[in-house]
Parts: structure tokens; sequence; C-alpha cells
């Protein structure tokens, strides 16, 4: 949506708007975030091997669906390795004569085509296959955002992994929030809770690790100070007074400690209407993706565009004769969505 995106919003392009019929395109992007930081560009199958089956494995601990298909020789040397069944060297040797036989030439395209930049090239070396690390990740590891990539990455994966162990399209995940926890969380059977992954971590990509009111750089990581307040839109004091959940995905967005509840902070305002058509674009990125919140989204605020649209300018008018004041940051950095 960007004339001329920068290189975070590619990065984002590929791990948020990518079609998955397998985890693989994560643990290579974890794995390359891991290999940012290596001086020689060049890396072996080999060495890429050993992050790309470490962060296979750890997930596999977590939740044994990893693929759409009924079996893979990769997945199952992951397997054997988690239970002693097989060295590391023979997994080293698996990985890397399976592991990548779609991933390489699947990372980079996006909406059925390849995107501009490359994060990564394929090359041979004499008889060594491996990949490049180009300029553009050495760049991307330079900016500021990079510091949110791995939980961006890992949450993504979180809600894939837990819609196709339930038996669900990652795009019929009914995904809820808990307030207290910053958690995105889903019940079987109104019954089962499992917890997916924090909210943040879910959110901050589509916003493109930008507070969603004044644009400024917010983080995830839960030690930083500039890390992300998750706030509700419409304020949640307003709960009382209507029969819809405030806690919906379609509700929450990451703002900065400043606009959230610093000295001219949002509190219990409502936003101006500039800021709702921000909501109503943000919310956008996520049912025009193929994302496992697609759904929830759709099923909080209507299926056709125009419901959405409808939707939130009824919310508007209901918080508006409540709350009265209207909101909007003193000073905004450039717009990024």
């Amino acid at each position: 949506m960007e004339e001329h995106p920068s290189l975070e919003s590619y990065w984002r392009s590929v791990i948020l708007f990518g079609r998955n019929v397998a985890t693989y395109k994560f643990a290579l992007a974890k794995s390359l975030i891991e290999l940012a930081p290596k001086e020689d560009s060049f890396v072996t199958l080999e060495e890429l091997s050993e992050p790309f089956s470490k962060k296979i494995i750890e997930h596999l601990k977590q939740n044994d669906k990893q693929i759409t298909s009924k079996s893979s020789t990769f997945l199952n040397a992951c397997r054997d390795a988690i239970n002693n069944e097989i060295s590391r060297d023979e997994l080293i040797s698996t990985t890397k004569k399976y592991g990548f036989n779609n991933v390489l030439d699947a990372f980079h395209i996006v909406n059925q085509n390849e995107i501009s930049v490359k994060f990564f090239e394929k090359e041979t070396r004499g008889r060594t296959k491996g990949i490049v690390i180009t300029d553009s990740l050495y760049l991307l590891r330079d900016s500021k955002q990079f510091q949110n990539f791995e939980q961006e990455v890992e949450a993504r994966w979180r809600l894939v992994e837990t819609a196709w162990s339930m038996n669900v399209s990652p795009s019929l995940l009914e995904v809820n929030y808990d307030d207290e926890t910053n958690i995105f969380y889903i019940e079987e059977n109104n019954i089962r809770r499992t917890d997916v992954t924090s909210a943040r971590d879910a959110l901050n990509g589509y916003q493109k690790g930008k507070c969603f009111y004044c644009f400024d750089d917010i983080s995830i990581n839960s030690l930083s100070a500039d890390l992300g307040d998750v706030d509700h839109f419409f304020p949640y004091v307003l709960q009382s007074q209507v029969q819809l959940n405030l806690n919906g995905v379609w509700n929450l967005v990451l703002a900065c400690k400043n606009c959230n509840r610093g000295l001219s902070g949002k509190f219990a305002k409502v936003p101006s209407i500039k800021l709702l058509e921000r909501l109503h674009k943000r919310n956008t990125f996520f049912i025009e993706s193929h994302h496992p919140l697609r759904e929830t989204l759709i099923n909080q605020t209507g299926k056709r565009e125009t419901d959405r649209i409808s939707f939130l300018k009824s919310m508007d008018s209901i918080a508006i004769n409540y709350l009265i004041h209207r909101w909007e940051p003193n000073n905004e950095f450039a717009p990024v969505f």
C-alpha cells in the first residue's frame, strides 16, 4: 500500500502477508535475524541448518503441527532429535538435504510475486550450496525496528500453528484478548483456554512499529523504555454502555506512553475522526492479509467494508455522546499508514 515501501515494510510483508503451508518461512526468518550480525555474508546450507532446525524443534516441543501436508522427512528428523534417536550430525545432514527444498525460493514471494528487495540470495561456491546475506538485511539490522522483528515473527508463527493444531483454517481462528495479561487466547468449546501470543507482538507489525496515534517509534521489548501500551481506541469505560466487547481485536491499538497516559494523553477521551479512519485502515491491513486474526475482526465488525465503516461510525456516535470530548496528539510524526 506504500508508494515507496521501506525495508521494514518489505520484511513485514513477507512475515505478515504471505501464504503459509508450512512454518518453515518463520524458522528461516528467525534464522536470518540470528545470522544478521555475522561478518561473512556467505552462509552455507550446513551453517544455516543449525539455527533453522533449532527454531523448528523449539516449536515442535510446543506444537507438533508445523505443516499442512501429512508427512515431512525433515520434521520427522526433528522429532527424532527431540527423542534423542538421531545424532546432531544426522539432524544437520537431513535438514541440509530436505529442510530448504521450497522455503528459500518461496521466502520473498508475497501476493504470488517476488518482492523487489531481497534479504538473501541463493548461491553455490564450488560444490558448496548456501545463501548470501544482502545489504538489505544488514541495513535492516541497523534500523531501530530490528529489535521488534523476532517477537513479531514468533507471534505470527504461534497464531498459525495454533489454528492448524485445532484443525481450523488460520483465517477462521477466533481470538480473544485478556486485558490483565495483554495476551491473545482462544477457547475450545468455551471451556479450555489456550494462550497464544502477546497482543503487543501480534499487533506491532501492522502498525509498523509506530505509536498508532503520533507515529513515534515504540518497542515490544518488555525491558525497553519505549515499550508500547495496549490501548482501547474507544475507552474501556464505555463497556457498561454497549453490548459489544471493547476488548475485541478491532478496538486494540499500540500507543506510546505519552499519547496513552502522558500530560496531554488520551485517557478516556474519544479519538478524532481522522484517527477513526486510521483505525479502519489498520483493521483492513489484517483483513486483507491472510492473518489468523482476519476472521476475528470480520466477526466483530462486519463482513463487508461498508458494514465495517458503518460499525465504527455507530461506535463513534455512542462514544462521543457519553464521553463528550475529542482527542488527538499535539504532535505527530510523518504518517506511515
